[in-house]
């Protein structure tokens, strides 16, 4: 079993190391679970990139001794664009490499209205610069001009993190919240989303949650089964030597290797929010876990290498002036074992 584990030193000019600030964290629990969160910080923060959302980066959930979520790199480069293979080492962009169920708004507000050197927004993340006239990438690291204004409240079992946020020369102005609370006696955890919209212009994006599963670090093992409450289809199915769709499952049928990717889309959904329900079980470790959306699915994306399985359901977001939209994901997490 490898462990995947970041050093927390940045090397000076003279080649010599130094520690850095450990970045602010906070735990939760509620028996069955326990969880670690990072905490948003503009200076000291674990995640400070402009792809994903600042907010619920989990770096480990523990039920039943299975420690579900962590990094799933071991290296991180901000040269790198995604993510590059290097020796036996797995080397991820400042954007990329965050963790556990991170959310991203995939479609950036103002972007395409903004003028090279003119600003944007990332919702989660803060205004954002454009630097030039090329397109808009989410691997690109872009000039943050302000974060808003971050607020966090922990309570034993949940932390609520808020961020306002109002640029006038876009005119978007919204105020932010997400909660990741465990629900009291089970293995449950519920991460619930408001987006009110305080600015002039109406706001359209595209969000999916990238749930990077790791599993205590054992790698992506033949017998991984993913459920839909529907019959799967896909443009693009997988190298049947790796994984297959049976009826609504995808089964891996080896366990990933170097190089070795499965990634597909998923399709055969419908417009009810019924079919945001997947799970997601792993035979080796006799656990699994559900995920359900109370909003229906845009889109369904799989992506998994050696070290990590995604699966990312995507949620239209659209909120007009002076109006709130709210969302949530709930994460039950169980034993394959018989009672």
């Amino acid at each position: 079993m490898r462990i995947y584990a970041i050093a927390m030193f940045a090397t000076l000019a003279g080649g010599a190391l130094m520690a850095q600030t450990a970045p602010p964290e906070a735990t939760i629990s509620n028996g069955p679970i326990t969880a670690k969160l990072y905490l948003p910080d503009a200076a000291n923060g674990y995640y400070r990139g402009t792809r994903f959302d600042w907010s619920g980066v989990i770096s480990s959930l523990k039920f039943l001794h299975t420690d579900f979520y962590g990094p799933w790199f071991t290296k991180q480069d901000s040269s790198v664009r995604d993510f590059v293979y290097k020796d036996s080492d797995i080397v991820v962009s400042s954007e990329s490499g965050s963790m556990g169920p991170a959310d991203e708004f995939q479609t950036p507000l103002g972007f395409d209205a903004a003028a090279p050197g003119g600003k944007f927004i990332k919702i989660g993340v803060g205004v954002l610069r454009r630097g030039d006239a090329t397109p808009y990438s989410a691997y690109k690291k872009y000039e943050i001009v302000s974060t808003g204004k971050w607020s966090m409240r922990k309570h034993g079992d949940l932390v609520e993190f808020t961020q306002e946020l109002k640029d006038a020369d876009t005119g978007y102005g919204y105020t932010y919240t997400k909660t990741v609370r465990l629900t009291k006696g089970k293995p449950e955890m519920v991460i619930s989303h408001s987006l009110k919209n305080t600015g002039l212009k109406p706001i359209e994006s595209k969000l999916y949650n990238h749930n990077f599963l790791t599993l205590d670090h054992a790698g992506t093992v033949g017998g991984y089964r993913i459920t839909f409450p529907f019959d799967v289809k896909t443009t693009r199915p997988p190298n049947p030597e790796m994984a297959s769709v049976v009826g609504r499952s995808i089964i891996y049928r080896k366990t990933l290797e170097d190089r070795e990717t499965v990634a597909m889309p998923v399709e055969g959904f419908g417009t009810d929010a019924k079919d945001y329900d997947i799970d997601v079980e792993n035979p080796n470790a006799s656990v699994g876990m559900r995920i359900v959306g109370d909003k229906p699915l845009a889109s369904v994306a799989l992506w998994s290498i050696r070290s990590v399985l995604a699966i990312e359901p995507f949620i239209a977001i659209s909120v007009e002036p002076g109006k709130e939209m709210t969302w949530s994901y709930t994460y039950s997490y169980y034993s394959m074992l018989p009672k």
